[in-house]
């Protein structure tokens, strides 16, 4: 039994219930916001380093390394020509 009532009230419906899943979308962005600038702050209270200065310090730590293994490597073979 499809009356011109019963069509609009499933129409009306359907409104509402898109209008509902924009507004649960609209909080669920602004709940999101606000956990992320949250989190953020814990972190930085807490002297938290973020991921991408962790890696360029680990970088240049790496480099370092390189650098001071190729340099005693270098020192011991003058030293050695010394000793000669």
């Amino acid at each position: 039994m499809n009356t011109p009532n019963s069509s609009r009230f499933f129409d009306e419906l359907a409104k509402l219930m898109t209008s509902a899943t924009g507004a649960a979308q609209g909080v669920r962005k602004e709940v999101d916001g606000l956990v992320q600038t949250q989190v953020e702050r814990v972190l930085n209270n807490l002297n938290v380093v973020k991921r991408e200065e962790f890696d360029v310090v680990r970088d240049m730590a790496e480099k370092a390394r390189l650098e001071n293994d190729r340099l005693s490597t270098r020192i011991a073979a003058l030293e050695a020509v010394l000793k000669k």
